[in-house]
């Protein structure tokens, strides 16, 4: 009688057991995943909380504060856009080649520099608003603006860092793939929600 091996991805596979476990995604990229469902929840919340105040008063954003600089800041975004773009174009040569190459490098380190420029160029800004009387204690407007577009800026500035570590473990090609592919997905949440913040906030 022929012995039929058990199934390793059945109920008796042992807990130890890798082939038993099949993932989808690597694990690195499944934690970025989970990390940034809680950070999309979060923006969440803070849009809302923006939205409602600002449809409950009758002067939006209040006349006694300053206008926000929308036109400069489009052409921030336009930045950032872009920088998103060269990660894009980064993880295709990257594939290409089988891991480093020059070109890869060099588009990587054209988006690390585009989304400096933002985080600088924002930076910029806001010294300006401050001079000219927007602070978060000046008004609930100053005080959602800061919170709002300053934690968007502190998630920059981290994934900037990621890009920076994984810029140089690919100089050194030492990078392993699923930590190129984490620090694609954190920037690209970065970018995307870029976007939603400037129409809600500068535009609104």
């Amino acid at each position: 009688m022929k012995e039929v091996s058990p199934d390793p991805t059945g109920p008796d596979a042992l807990p130890g057991d890798r082939s038993a476990r099949p993932s989808l995604l690597p694990t690195a990229v499944t934690g970025m995943l989970i990390f940034l469902t809680a950070e999309v929840m979060f923006f969440a919340a803070l849009i809302s909380a923006y939205l409602i105040v600002s449809s409950g008063s009758s002067d939006w954003p209040p006349p006694d504060q300053p206008r926000l600089p929308a036109l400069s800041t489009a052409f921030n975004t336009l930045a950032l856009l872009l920088s998103g773009g060269m990660i894009f174009h980064a993880n295709l040569t990257y594939a290409r080649s089988s891991g480093s190459s020059r070109r890869t490098t060099r588009l990587l380190l054209t988006a690390i520099l585009l989304g400096s420029f933002f985080v600088l160029f924002q930076g910029f800004e806001w010294v300006r608003l401050i001079k000219f009387g927007l602070t978060m204690k000046s008004s609930t407007y100053g005080s959602f603006f800061y919170l709002i577009i300053g934690t968007h800026a502190l998630h920059a500035v981290a994934a900037l860092v990621v890009l920076v570590l994984v810029y140089r473990n690919l100089k050194r090609k030492t990078l392993a793939p699923e930590n190129f592919w984490a620090a694609q997905v954190f920037w690209y949440f970065v970018v995307g929600i870029w976007p939603i913040l400037y129409i809600l906030v500068y535009l609104n």
